[in-house]
């Protein structure tokens, strides 16, 4: 994330609150995007942070159930080119773990599909003063204009040298007990979405990837974890997908 003392990477996301979500397909993608938002601008101005539960409750690509690694690229791509808009901004909908099958918890009895309010919206005052929460019209949002899918650490490296992080499948189970280090873990299969940002070298471990996951802070090393780069450990050089943004709403254009 750093390169020549700018950090080009935004928030670390915890998918599991406020309540427990398999959305870590959305998570990385989301992450990922931002991620070359931010390297588009330079790294200047307040991030732009993109609406996971918009997601959610439109793209047909998943749920708090899972997903695929490339699904949310093909959803934002399609409506950015059919409407001209793409993904909503964080706090226009803000993340609630929730998906349309979902019937647990606070997402119980309510509706997740994709109406305008759950697309975008804000409330006007408390419900026992008269207020309502309502769609917006027009809201900050930010459009994919090209996507593809990458394997391979050679690849993998060129695509991240060349335009910022990716959005990669790993094998979940060794990230349980994880607290630190280069994880060098074979793995099984792919189960877990997560985001891949750079890579370095330790002097004893060799080569790593600098992989962030979105289990919160808490987790691991501030949320990242470092990946033995080259070996497909943890089957992180199988199933990566990246995406090209195209227009972001900033105060000048919105």
């Amino acid at each position: 994330c750093d390169k020549d003392g700018v950090n080009y990477c935004t928030m670390s996301r915890n998918q599991h609150i406020p309540q427990y979500c398999g959305s870590c397909w959305a998570h990385g993608a989301v992450s990922a995007l931002a991620d070359r938002i931010k390297i588009k601008r330079a790294g200047k101005g307040i991030d732009i942070n993109l609406a996971v539960q918009h997601i959610l409750n439109c793209g047909n690509a998943g749920s708090c159930h899972g997903g695929s690694v490339d699904g949310p690229y093909q959803w934002i791509h399609a409506i950015s080119k059919a409407t001209g808009t793409g993904i909503a901004y964080e706090t226009e909908n803000p993340y609630l773990a929730c998906s349309s099958e979902s019937t647990h918890g606070i997402c119980k009895g309510q509706d997740w599909t994709c109406t305008p309010e759950n697309v975008a919206r804000t409330c006007s005052t408390f419900p026992e003063s008269g207020g309502t929460c309502k769609g917006l019209k027009n809201y900050p949002n930010a459009t994919v204009a090209e996507y593809g899918s990458i394997s391979g650490a050679d690849a993998m490296a060129k695509e991240i040298f060349a335009r910022g992080p990716i959005s990669c499948g790993i094998d979940a189970n060794p990230l349980l007990t994880y607290h630190g280090g280069v994880a060098t873990d074979s793995g099984e299969s792919v189960d877990h979405v997560v985001s891949v940002v750079g890579w370095g070298n330790d002097e004893n471990a060799g080569p790593y990837w600098i992989v962030r996951n979105s289990w919160g802070e808490y987790w691991g090393e501030m949320g990242y974890v470092r990946v033995a780069k080259g070996s497909n450990a943890l089957k992180l050089e199988e199933q990566c997908s990246w995406a090209v943004p195209g227009v972001f709403t900033e105060a000048g254009n919105f």
